[in-house]
Order: C-alpha cells, then structure tokens, then sequence
C-alpha cells in the first residue's frame, strides 16, 4: 500500500495526486462502484477507516473520511491518501480545519467518484436530518449508527424517525437482520397465533426497540422490551396459544431456538463486525421502507 501525505493543500491537489498514484501503480480507478463518505470525530477515525475499509472488499470503493479539527485555527486542509494492494480502491484522510470545517461539502464534492453512487456513515453523532446535512445531500444512502451516540441511543432512534427521509438508515437495524430472517424463518411451519411477546436485551440497547417494534408490526400483537445482563440483545419470546415460541442467546455467538412440541435446536447467531454491518448496508442503495415502518412505529410509542 503506498500513502502519501499533503500539507495545506486542495481538494484539485488532492485528486491530481490520486490520478499520479494510480498511474504510477498501474491500478485504474474502474472497477470502484460506489464512494462512502465517512464523517468522524479523530477519536473514531481509526476504527471507522477499518470498518469501511474492510466493507470495500466486497464493494470496492473510494472512502472519504472527514473529520472536522480545529475551527479557531486558520484555514487548512490536510490529506493523507491511501492506494494499494491491501486497500480496496482507495482511501483519502481530510482534517479540516479553521472556517473550511462548516463547508466540508465543498472539500468533498470534487473527490466524489462520477457517476457512482454515494454513501454517506456517521460512526458516531449524526446530524438530526441526515438528508438536510450539506454533506447528506450529496448522497443517495445515508447511515447513522445509533450505537455511537454518548446517550446509548434509543433517544437518537426519535430523532431518526422524526427526520426520516427516503434513503436513511442506522446500523442498530442491520444488527437485527439474523434475528430477523431466524424468527421468520420460526414461522415458515404452522404455529398457533401470537398473543404477545417480549425481546430481551442490554440496557439502553437501540436495537432491541426496534427489533419489537418491527415484530409487533408483522404481528399484529403487542412486543415490549425488557432488560437483561446483555450483551446486546439476548432473547425474542413470543406466546402462543400452546406454549412459547423463543429465540434465546446466552454468549453472543450461539442461539436455542424452542417451539411447542418440537424439540430445541441450536443455531448460529453471532453478534456481527461494524465492517460486516457495513458490507450489508452497501448492498442496497434503494429506500427501506421496513426499517422506515419501524422506527416510526417506535417513535410513536417511545416514553423517556
């Protein structure tokens, strides 16, 4: 991997220099298929270039990362530009600083891949309506985590939902897609109906509300959330007329599943990578509506 660093440079400096490496490396800029603007505070920087870096794999990409530094100090922009083997398409570092932190969108803009789709991921807070964001607009999918909020997130699911807009997400739902397709596929043999159910979860867990929220909708019956030692979510127990439907999981790795009259049965439920979650956002760019049901759902239940 070859890196190279520019001091007080520009957004035209920045991809001249990436037209030069690639040129020099003999690795074309085709083949990338979407551009992930990554928007970050320096102390996320790390984990977050590695999570998205690692999602490049199954989706080459050029990632942007912004993170805005100093806004007392005088403009400046420094890069540090990443391109190689080890890293899928390529990757430029921007730390902004003095006036140029309120108009990032204007560093950005010229980087953006043409013709490719843009993702935008907030790691950790995010702008209330991501889509009104200067640097949200620019793109057709926008990721929040509600995770990385300093308030554990379930308050930050309201906020998602009140300024929800066509193409918004936050990774606390794709935690939830194992959980998901294991209880749906629970279904796919004749049970009785659900009468009520309960998910279990760690406290303040965003992705435990939301997971009841989405059962109580399919349902059609009323899913509360309670809590448990963790970590993360760690049952889903629905009751029917003739027993309990469960899905409990005791070490993040494996869950038992139960259902009446049949006999219990182990499956694969491992708690996921931020890189996988990401990986499995990027492979759609089109609204969610399902999510977009569930956190409304949510937020017009949610009592602080």
């Amino acid at each position: 991997m070859t890196t190279f660093m520019l001091s007080d440079t520009t957004a035209g400096k920045i991809s001249a220099q990436f037209t030069h490496l690639r040129h020099q490396m003999g690795a074309p800029a085709i083949g990338m298929v979407l551009t992930l603007v990554v928007v970050c505070e320096e102390r996320h920087q790390y984990d977050a270039t590695r999570a998205a870096t690692d999602a490049a794999r199954e989706h080459p990409s050029r990632i942007i990362v912004v993170i805005n530094r100093e806004p007392e100090e005088a403009i400046r922009l420094d890069a540090e530009l990443r391109i190689g083997e080890s890293t899928p398409g390529e990757v430029v570092v921007l730390r902004l600083y003095g006036e140029l932190t309120q108009h990032a969108d204007s560093v950005v803009s010229p980087l953006l891949l043409p013709d490719t789709p843009v993702v935008v991921w907030w790691p950790g807070a995010a702008p209330d309506v991501p889509s009104k964001d200067a640097i949200g607009a620019l793109a057709q999918r926008r990721i929040t985590d509600a995770k990385g909020f300093d308030d554990g997130g379930v308050k930050s699911l309201v906020v998602r939902a009140k300024g929800y807009s066509p193409g918004d997400t936050d990774l606390a739902w794709a935690r939830i897609t194992p959980w998901r397709s294991l209880l749906a596929a629970a279904f796919d043999q004749r049970v009785g109906k659900v009468r009520r159910g309960v998910v279990e979860g760690a406290a303040g867990h965003p992705s435990a509300p939301l997971l009841a929220a989405w059962l109580t909708e399919r349902l059609g019956a009323p899913v509360k959330v309670t809590e448990s030692p963790g970590p993360g979510l760690t049952a889903v127990r629905l009751q029917l007329g003739d027993g309990e439907l469960s899905v409990a999981r005791t070490d993040a790795r494996l869950a038992t599943l139960s259902r009446p009259g049949q006999p219990d049965r182990n499956v694969a439920l491992a708690r996921r990578h931020t890189s996988e979650l990401m990986a499995e956002e990027l492979r759609r760019l089109d609204s969610d509506e399902i999510y977009e049901t569930a956190v409304k759902r949510f937020a017009r239940t949610y009592k602080a």
